[in-house]
């Protein structure tokens, strides 16, 4: 996977050569790269913002550098370009694994007021990381990147580790021991240490269901709950 990154602050994104994502572009499972569009600043000052036309607070990033490097690096015909703004679509699990499947991703990083509208026509996604503003578009960026490449193929180590993990079915994921077994006075419950790989399932599978209904019930109403699932929401609300 191709992933470059338009932004004014390239040196934000050093946590890209840490941990797994420094691997995986060791490895050449992805390749990464950023571009710095204040390099088609309209004056000798290196400005990429202006005063938006008919008044109000603040600046805004005007469409010709963006559009200017976005022509530089040509991006792929079936390209994902992904404008990241406060008013975009609030990124997900599901919008991850979508872009897992691309060939290439294209981040337009936002900074000041926002972006002058007609950017806009050059994008394919807007994506926000959640109703909230945050002082620039770097940050959400790598969050959306990490996870979306954890998703590809061999990046982490044990692929089933990613199966059954939180918000892969709308579910959080279910509450997981290990050593010591007793830790002041606290236990493992019995029922991991059995070697009984089916109770042990339906019991993960349980509690599973019990953590999502205690702690993110709004979930419950889009995960696709099977038989055995709606046996045991029942019998956990009854309990």
């Amino acid at each position: 996977m191709k992933i470059d990154v338009l932004t004014l602050f390239p040196e934000m994104f050093a946590p890209m050569n840490s941990s797994l994502m420094g691997q995986a572009q060791e490895r050449h499972l992805i390749q990464f790269q950023t571009h710095n569009f204040r390099e088609f600043a309209v004056n000798k000052h290196g400005h990429v913002d202006d005063y938006p036309y008919g008044g109000g607070a603040g600046m805004l990033l005007r469409v010709d550098p963006i559009v200017n490097m976005l022509e530089k690096i040509q991006p792929q015909a079936d390209a994902k370009i992904i404008l990241v703004d406060p008013t975009g679509v609030p990124f997900s699990q599901q919008m991850a694994h979508e872009w897992a499947s691309a060939s290439q991703l294209v981040f337009i990083c936002g900074h000041y007021e926002g972006f002058d509208e007609r950017v806009r026509d050059y994008v394919t996604d807007e994506v926000s990381l959640g109703d909230y503003v945050l002082t620039n578009g770097e940050l959400p960026t790598m969050v959306m990147i990490d996870a979306t490449v954890r998703l590809l193929p061999e990046v982490v180590g044990n692929a089933e580790s990613i199966v059954d993990e939180s918000h892969q079915r709308h579910l959080l994921e279910h509450p997981q021991y290990t050593r010591p077994r007793d830790f002041r006075g606290k236990m493992v419950p019995d029922i991991l240490l059995s070697g009984h790989h089916d109770n042990i399932r339906k019991w993960q599978g349980k509690e599973a269901i019990r953590k999502t209904l205690e702690r993110r019930p709004d979930l419950l109403q889009k995960a696709q709950l099977t038989d055995e699932e709606q046996k045991w929401l029942k019998e956990i609300k009854e309990e």
